[in-house]
């Protein structure tokens, strides 16, 4: 059967529409490149900081301390390859930095920086 019907062949309606703090945004797609940030507001009356495009991560380096280090490059990105084509910054890619390869940690998207680890680094 195909879904969202009934057996006799009828749809099924909705029975309210989605309200408001249901609603969905647009999704925010962080690029590599010249630091841009812009304020949402949020529920509550409060704004949330998001980030649009950046070149600076916050690269753990295991045994030391973090450093800000300068985005060269976007080299993979597992859920998506074409994303990694687009500089597109997201949870999970590897990028190349300044010290070495890195993976993304946190949701840029969601957040005001980029947090990675060091895995693996530059002769």
């Amino acid at each position: 059967m195909k879904t969202g019907k009934k057996i006799s062949g009828g749809i099924y309606h909705k029975a309210r529409k989605k309200k408001k703090y249901e609603l969905d945004r647009q999704p925010r797609i962080v690029k590599l490149g010249e630091r841009k940030m812009k304020k949402i507001k949020i529920r509550g009356g409060k704004y949330k900081t998001v980030l649009l495009s950046t070149n600076i991560a916050n690269v753990v380096i295991p045994g030391k301390k973090s450093e800000k280090l300068k985005i060269k490059n976007v080299l993979e990105t597992p859920p998506n390859r074409f994303l990694a084509r687009q500089n597109v910054l997201m949870k999970s890619s590897i990028i190349e930095t300044e010290k070495g390869r890195a993976r993304i940690t946190n949701r840029p998207s969601q957040e005001g920086s980029v947090q990675a680890v060091l895995i693996e680094e530059s002769q």
